[in-house]
């Protein structure tokens, strides 16, 4: 009986050391089974990094604060101002004619600010025109809040109340940006500026090459309903190389370049796209 009871054990032993592994095979395999599937249900769909940003000029192509909007529409705040004010020096010439400061030729003597990164741009401008034999004069540059406003109400004295649209209201002035800068030739210093500067070739010179160092010409001829601007050829406005390539390649005025960027930002995030990416780059107006 004993015999017979060891034999049994024996073959049971024998029977769970083959059954046992196969168990343990088939239970690891259903785990590994089930671990993909959580793995896969769990993977994100298109969102973030993974959704396209289909505008024509990157994000990382473009500063939200040099592309800023000032009009009728998009108000900025009375104390803003897109970034560090330098003070723009006069130029002065070595004896082989070289600038030997750094600087512009004025239109005036007046002290004339601008933003840094503006600035900067605006000096290599000067000096690929003068390669070109261009000579260009700075005659306006930034403009505070409180000094738009009293030009503006001094243009409406002077025109019986009327708004004849070429002096903005405080808070819509492309100038309070720091971005915005009147340019003329020598000949216009001391004129008051209309539509016939953009026979000159120096306005012609600027039309032709400004978005090389980042500016556009912000008040096209073409574009006056939409900017709600009259055509100033002299007027430039300094948004960074990208933006300013694609808008003056495209015939484009800010405006527009805003619009079809928010459309671009509109379809970003619809699709998933990480909003803390693109927030910076819709503007809210001032009022």
């Amino acid at each position: 009986m004993m015999k017979k009871l060891l034999c049994a054990v024996l073959a049971a032993v024998m029977m769970l050391s083959v059954i046992l592994p196969v168990l343990a095979e088939d239970s690891e395999v259903e785990w590994e089974e089930i671990f993909e599937e959580v793995a896969d249900d769990s993977a994100p769909s298109a969102h973030g990094d993974e959704v396209p940003w289909t505008f024509p000029v990157a994000l990382e192509d473009m500063d939200p604060t040099l592309i800023v909007l000032a009009n009728k529409h998009m108000l900025i705040d009375k104390d803003y101002v897109s970034g560090e004010l330098v003070t723009m020096k006069r130029r002065k010439e070595a004896a082989d004619g070289s600038n030997a400061n750094g600087g512009v030729r004025k239109a005036s003597s007046s002290e004339m600010q601008l933003e840094k990164r503006c600035g900067t741009a605006l000096v290599e401008m000067f000096e690929a025109a003068a390669e070109d034999g261009i000579k260009l004069y700075l005659k306006s540059a930034y403009r505070s809040y409180r000094t738009q406003k009293t030009m503006y109400y001094n243009r409406l004295e002077k025109n019986g109340g009327k708004d004849d649209g070429w002096v903005a209201k405080p808070g819509t002035s492309d100038h309070q940006t720091g971005l915005g800068c009147d340019i003329v030739s020598y000949a216009w210093c001391d004129k008051a500026m209309n539509e016939k500067f953009a026979q000159t070739k120096e306005a012609q010179w600027m039309a032709e090459h400004c978005h090389e160092y980042g500016f556009i010409l912000r008040y096209p001829e073409d574009k006056t309903e939409v900017t709600e601007i009259n055509f100033e050829p002299w007027h430039m406005r300094y948004v960074g190389i990208p933006a300013a390539t694609y808008i003056m390649e495209n015939g484009l005025c800010l405006e527009e370049f805003y619009e079809e960027l928010q459309l671009a930002i509109d379809e970003y995030l619809a699709a998933g796209g990480d909003p803390e990416k693109v927030n910076k780059f819709i503007q809210v107006s001032a009022e």
